[in-house]
């Protein structure tokens, strides 16, 4: 008794909560890694299917008998070995059952047991019917011949194998998953051909590396026919550890220009990638694809059509980022976690999981020759007492007739054995005719012959050795089948840029005073005619392609981000840009910007203060932004100016005053962010004050005309007319004419 326990006044025992809880933990972890989650090594399978298959060989459902309901097996699995949930149960069985989840089925069904599309359709136990496969023989034909022990069910009222004595080893023929506590399984299938080579090779030369045996395992082989892509190099690393991953793509072929996928991956349903692919084409992030169809029949139980829009579109590259998008292209993980023969779970390497499953099959092909090496001898210990009484027939008889107790009689008569003396008064006399002599004959000499030939065998471990071999090839014959799993190395799939699978539609994007932005195709819109909300009126517009980022700047002179095709249409009001960003309290959005990563931008304040910027450093993914133009006290951002080339191109800056300076734009510097340097002189205390600002700004290059708007009236200045305000940077600037003093905005004419 442990020294935790304790009695109580009324005789309860009483444990503290830690150790009970403990113990409790512990039992249930053991339970489900024992006798739940994972498989043996000598049969493959986990204690449900092991008594599934059990039940149904009981049943008499061999694979040449007629097919019965599936409750039937269900309610004797439960009812006898399996004291568990039905649809667990069932769920175990389906799972047996179906071609495409197991690659050597157990149960053969009748009914609906699921399609690929969807494992869980199949229908209720009540209506499918199911009898075992013809592969259910490789673990049950040597059941009944003292091969295996045996233990008491759930009640103790009947005997159960502890495990099937498997011919092949089925745990890596059909593999297995589950999850227990604190370990899983994932054991792929493999090539029943393939891993009988491997046996055989291992019996000839025990000695045989995992790259030996892997010249006869290629690599696992699933029910499904599409390619395994994992390099050679990393088979072979995952069976000399006994984890890793796999990846698998889908086949596919060209037919008159369409792609038409074949095979898919191991348990990757058609409707899954149908539903991938066309969220990216409403995302319309898959512009080369047109059409999409599932033409899957009884004939092509895989066959999905993708119709590029174009003979133009490369199809590798389009496959190539369907590959990387979706499951396509699936990993797999291998984790070979199993029970062994000393009934602890452990992960084991391709050799030491082969070695141990011989290990299996030599005993259990030992006890299955002992077995019937004692048949044989008990059955040749009871011809020798019916050929005595046959030779002394009368004696016999007259004993029979006369004695009150024949069968010591006859035992101290003819020195026979109890088993003996029994056997012969059991027999009848019509079996002591003089053909039965010659009968029992024949049986005697075919028997000893048998006992001999079975001595040998259990005498000499070359010759057993060498049945295990002829059995494992013969079943290989019967069974075997070729690879369904090509074993091919491919390229790594590559996603496209998602810019470049967005189309480059000319856009223009609008953004309203009260910061509401919205998207019109072309650039032919005039933003200014557009409806707006309430009083809300245009602030600013750039126009580019929809595959390209927008650049937002707010008051405050910070900047944002958002792809082009993510805006809304201009067919609406567009949405605030408020619930995108997060933009300081007061901050109001005042332009925007598009453009290539190497376009350059005027970016200027109202101080007279500018830098020349690249579009790609104006780039964030922060929410919040980030600091691109230091506005100075009292001064607002003015509108940037797209800088078509650095060479002959000159600043035109316009203050509120009338004062106008033409500079060279080569004379800012290129900044990723700032202040910027002066580019107009203003009086400190004027602009300290509000009194004077800059009104316009603008880039204009040799031999274009400058055409300046105050109110009503407008004035085109040739370059031979404006020339007469160059200066240098950071200047005062002369004043223009009178009635022009108190400027709009200005336009370079290009004309």
């Amino acid at each position: 008794m442990s020294n935790n326990l304790e009695m109580n006044f009324e005789g309860v025992e009483q444990l503290p909560l830690k150790t009970f809880t403990e113990k409790a933990y512990l039992d249930y972890s053991m339970y489900v890694i024992m006798d739940r989650a994972l498989p043996n090594i000598g049969d493959g399978l986990k204690p449900v299917q092991r008594r599934i298959v059990y039940a149904m060989s009981e049943l008499g459902l061999s694979a040449a008998s007629k097919h019965k309901k599936s409750a039937r097996t269900v309610g004797d699995v439960l009812g006898k070995f399996h004291p568990h949930g039905d649809s667990a149960c069932y769920e175990a069985m389906v799972l047996m059952a179906q071609p495409f989840s197991y690659r050597y089925p157990l149960v053969d069904g009748q009914g609906n047991w699921g399609s690929q599309d969807d494992p869980k359709s199949f229908a209720a136990m009540r209506y499918t019917e199911s009898r075992l496969s013809s592969y259910a023989k490789i673990l049950l034909s040597e059941l009944g011949q003292g091969t295996v022990d045996w233990q008491a069910n759930f009640d103790g009222t009947l005997k159960e194998p502890v495990v099937l004595p498997a011919r092949l080893p089925n745990i890596l023929l059909n593999g297995g998953s589950g999850i227990a506590v604190g370990m899983a399984t994932d054991i792929p299938p493999h090539n029943l051909r393939e891993v009988a080579a491997a046996c055989v090779k291992l019996l000839d030369a025990p000695k045989s590396t995992i790259a030996d045996l892997c010249v006869h395992i290629q690599g696992p082989d699933y029910p499904t026919e599409a390619e395994i892509i994992s390099p050679q190099e990393e088979i072979i690393k995952i069976y000399e550890t006994g984890n890793g991953s796999l990846r698998m793509r889908a086949c596919w072929e060209i037919e008159e220009g369409n792609i038409i996928v074949t095979a898919l991956p191991h348990q990757v349903s058609g409707n899954k990638i149908l539903e991938q692919i066309a969220q990216q084409m409403q995302a319309k992030k898959l512009p080369m694809v047109e059409d999409l169809r599932d033409e899957s029949d009884h004939e092509h139980p895989t066959r999905l059509v993708i119709v590029p829009r174009s003979n133009r579109v490369n199809k590798d590259e389009l496959l190539s980022h369907l590959f990387a998008t979706t499951d396509l292209e699936r990993s797999y993980r291998v984790n070979m976690n199993m029970i062994g023969i000393d009934g602890r779970p452990q992960v084991k390497d391709l050799r030491s999981l082969l070695k141990e499953w011989l290990k299996f099959r030599t005993v259990t092909v030992r006890r299955r020759l002992q077995w019937r090496l004692d048949k044989v001898q008990q059955r040749l210990h009871l011809l020798d007492g019916l050929l005595i009484a046959f030779l002394n027939i009368d004696e016999v008889i007259k004993i029979i007739r006369t004695e009150d107790e024949p069968k010591p009689v006859l035992m101290k008569r003819f020195k026979l054995s109890e088993t003996q003396a029994d056997y012969i008064l059991d027999t009848r006399l019509r079996q002591l005719a003089r053909l039965e002599e010659m009968k029992l004959k024949t049986e005697q000499e075919e028997l000893k012959k048998e006992q001999i030939e079975l001595e040998k065998l259990l005498g000499s471990d070359r010759r057993l050795k060498t049945l295990i071999k002829k059995e494992i090839l013969a079943d290989a014959d019967e069974f075997g089948d070729d690879r369904r799993s090509p074993i091919v190395e491919r390229e790594a799939a590559q996603a496209l840029d998602p810019n470049a699978l967005i189309p480059a539609e000319p856009l223009t994007v609008v953004l309203s005073k009260n910061g509401w932005v919205r998207a019109a195709k072309g650039h032919d819109v005039d933003p200014t005619s557009l409806n707006y909300k309430g009083d809300d009126q245009y602030q600013h517009s750039a126009q580019g392609r929809s595959n390209q980022l927008v650049v937002f700047i707010d008051s405050t002179g910070r900047s944002y981000t958002l792809p082009a095709h993510s805006l809304p249409s201009a067919r609406g009001q567009g949405e605030p840009l408020s619930g995108r960003f997060n933009p300081s309290a007061g901050a109001q959005f005042v332009a925007t910007l598009m453009g290539a990563p190497d376009d350059l931008f005027l970016l200027s304040s109202s101080a007279g203060y500018g830098f020349v910027c690249r579009f790609e450093d104006m780039l964030t993914r922060n929410k919040a932004g980030k600091v691109l133009v230091s506005i100075p006290k009292g001064a607002e951002l003015l509108p940037p100016v797209a800088v078509r080339t650095l060479d002959n191109a000159s600043i035109v800056a316009v203050t509120s005053a009338g004062h106008m300076l033409i500079t060279d734009l080569q004379a800012l510097p290129q900044m990723a962010r700032g202040k910027g340097n002066k580019i107009i002189n203003i009086p400190s205390a004027k602009l300290k004050s509000g009194e004077e600002r800059v009104v316009a700004i603008d880039v204009i290059q040799q031999a274009e005309k400058l055409c300046v708007y105050a109110g009503k009236r407008h004035k085109i200045m040739p370059q031979s007319e404006y020339e007469h305000y160059r200066g240098e940077r950071g200047r005062r600037g002369l004043k223009l004419p009178r009635g022009f003093q108190n400027v709009d905005k200005i336009e370079v004419v290009t004309d």
